[in-house]
């Protein structure tokens, strides 16, 4: 895959969980080379170092026309990085991707409404010859699969990377077990489910909110399938999306029943006690003991608690996994801060038992 230069606008969110999608992107993606951030907060600063402060070598930009002017590399696309409320583009953002059309630049859109459903905006690109990407876009009745039971054709070990909410960081912890893994010798496959997995380049998927219900089971088995068939991985993780008791959009049990996932890895902020932007609503996340026993019941165990440590000192996080460990009796790491190398050992047994 050719990566393409391409700068992402976080539009002041960059610090922000609503910057989620530009966090992947400049933690990682074989999809594109982001050789800038346009955000006007955090101005003149490296990305990585406002993300995690680790240094990236991604200079943050306050607008499209200094990026223009001084960027040292020049770039072919722009993405959304941000998440808007109801994934709607508001009028301050369309002005943006305007005039990143007006200096060549293609647009990566990965929110609910499409930029190419814009006339202001589709008529320019098309003039220019630029090209518009809704990843979000469903795909033709054609092209959508139903569910068939190949699944059980897969005979690695295939594992659900779950949360107890949304916006926990599912898709980074799945990235990083890819990796360790494969530097561990093994061939590992990530299959994604939104469009953050995609801009960052992952082969097999399926944008899990744009898929019609009723294809939802055969998307999922399609991309898994055809990733086993294809590439003959040792092990297969699945991204995971929100969680089984979100009421604004539970989802969790399709990885395990349709899917066929035996395992999961969990993931859980013990600060957050209500769902993200739900805090209006008598709904209140579980107790990682309590989703365990939920997910047994689907049918799968969980092997590992990977914490997400968001609004917590690093100190009370590490209580927690301590106390998590001692109460669950499996694994309970730091991912972001102390990487994921110490679970390998438990996935290479999962691999060598399915050999057998």
């Amino acid at each position: 895959m050719e990566k393409k230069n391409a700068i992402i606008i976080t539009a002041g969110y960059l610090d922000s969980s609503n910057g989620k999608t530009a966090h992947g992107l400049i933690r990682g993606t074989e999809r594109f080379s982001i050789v800038g951030v346009i955000d006007n907060k955090s101005a003149g600063k490296d990305a990585g170092e406002v993300l995690d402060g680790k240094k990236r070598n991604i200079p943050i930009y306050a607008s499209i026309a200094e990026f223009a002017k001084g960027g040292a590399d020049k770039a072919e696309y722009c993405i959304i990085g941000v998440a808007t409320k109801g994934g709607v583009i508001p009028e301050s953002l369309r002005a943006m991707l305007k005039e990143a059309l007006d200096h060549g630049y293609g647009l990566i859109n990965g929110l609910h409404e499409y930029v190419s459903d814009i006339p202001e905006l589709a008529d320019l690109a098309r003039a220019k010859g630029l090209e518009i990407v809704d990843v979000r876009k469903p795909k033709k009745f054609k092209d959508l699969h139903f569910w068939s039971g190949k699944i059980k054709t897969v005979t690695c070990p295939k594992v659900a990377v779950l949360g107890t909410d949304c916006a926990l960081g599912k898709r980074t912890t799945t990235r990083f077990l890819v990796q360790a893994m494969r530097e561990a010798g093994f061939k590992a496959e990530m299959i994604y489910t939104g469009q953050t997995g995609w801009m960052q380049g992952a082969k097999y998927g399926m944008v899990f909110d744009s898929t019609l219900n009723d294809f939802i089971s055969g998307e999922m088995e399609h991309a898994i399938v055809s990733c086993w068939e294809n590439e003959r991985p040792d092990i297969i993780f699945i991204e995971g999306q929100s969680s089984l008791r979100n009421p604004s959009g539970p989802a969790g049990a399709e990885w395990i029943v349709s899917a066929d996932a035996t395992s999961v890895v969990l993931q859980h902020n013990p600060a957050r006690k209500q769902y993200k932007d739900m805090e209006f609503y008598p709904a209140y996340i579980a107790d990682p003991k309590d989703e365990i026993a939920l997910l047994k019941m689907y049918g799968a165990n969980t092997v590992a608690l990977t914490i997400n440590t968001a609004k917590m000192s690093q100190e009370d996080a590490r209580k927690y996994a301590e106390q998590y460990n001692k109460e669950l009796g499996i694994p309970a790491i730091l991912p972001l801060e102390d990487g994921v190398n110490s679970l390998v050992p438990l996935f290479k047994k999962m691999i060598e038992e399915s050999k057998k």
